[in-house]
């Protein structure tokens, strides 16, 4: 009875992981929903959608190996890799004539090249408990190498204080993924599975940590964006009075202290009523 319900519980949390999983898959849509509207690339890379198919072929290619308990990996996998094809097709339409060589490069690489080494590898030297632990080794030090692809993101945040570049809501959603995979992987015995996610875990919760810490500080009080303005506002003054001296033509009798006056004080009219619209309308939370 025990085993019955491990199993179950396990099959829960599998499809749990494959429907949390399709969400993550999903988050780059917007961006290619822009990158369609503008015809362009806008200066994305395609380095995490090679490694995001490379990652999910590995996967298929650990399922079909281990032969018992692959099919909620085949599953979400297999989604997987028609979603990111998709992506990198989308970029080749839409990227320069370089990024197009350099994703072109980047597929042979790791996508034909280094998956195709795994597979010829791994079928020669070894077959089946053997290979099934060689193929689960690679699955897992890749998974963590993904995994610790967020601190690039994370030191970013400290050094910046701001969390413009790390949203919550995808922190949450791959801090949860790493739950639901850990806990399938846990309840069938796959260590191979199980183990990367701890680490998935941990980083997760420790991203969505420094949001809570680092939103609260991006705030600025009205004060404190009047003086990070300040040199903004300087050079606009200067191009205004420009502009205005190149419309008077030679006259000389302009007063550059009343214009500088004018000036400053549609500023400051702007930047209250600015100010005014997000007390009435506080601005929305990344959730």
């Amino acid at each position: 009875m025990a085993l019955l319900t491990a199993f179950h519980m396990a099959s829960v949390f599998g499809i749990l992981g494959n429907i949390v999983s399709f969400m993550v898959f999903l988050a780059p849509v917007p961006t290619f929903h822009k990158i369609c509207k503008k015809k362009s690339t806008q200066g994305f890379q395609s380095i995490p959608y090679s490694v995001a198919l490379f990652s999910a072929m590995l996967y298929l290619y650990y399922a079909f190996v281990k032969t018992n308990n692959g099919l909620m990996i085949i599953t979400i996998n297999s989604v997987g890799c028609a979603i990111e094809a998709t992506y990198l097709t989308l970029f080749m339409i839409y990227a320069t004539k370089e990024s197009k060589i350099y994703t072109t490069k980047l597929l042979l690489l790791f996508n034909v090249g280094a998956y195709g080494l795994i597979i010829i590898g791994t079928f020669l030297f070894s077959k089946g408990p053997l290979r099934i632990s060689i193929v689960g080794w690679i699955c897992a030090v890749f998974s963590v190498c993904t995994f610790i692809a967020p601190l690039s993101v994370m030191r970013l945040v400290i050094k910046t204080k701001s969390v413009e570049y790390m949203p919550f809501a995808l922190s949450f959603f791959l801090t949860l993924c790493a739950v639901m995979w850990f806990f399938y992987g846990f309840l069938i015995n796959d260590f191979y599975i199980a183990t990367p996610n701890i680490l998935g875990f941990i980083f997760g919760v420790a991203q969505m940590v420094l949001y809570l810490i680092y939103n609260k500080k991006t705030q600025a009080s009205p004060e404190t964006k009047a003086q990070d303005l300040a040199p903004v506002l300087d050079i606009t003054i200067e191009m205004e009075i420009k502009e205005r001296d190149k419309q008077n033509g030679e006259d000389k009798a302009i007063d550059l202290s009343v214009i500088i006056l004018e000036i400053q004080e549609e500023l400051k009219e702007k930047l209250n009523g600015e100010d005014e619209k997000k007390l009435i309308k506080p601005s929305e939370s990344s959730m």
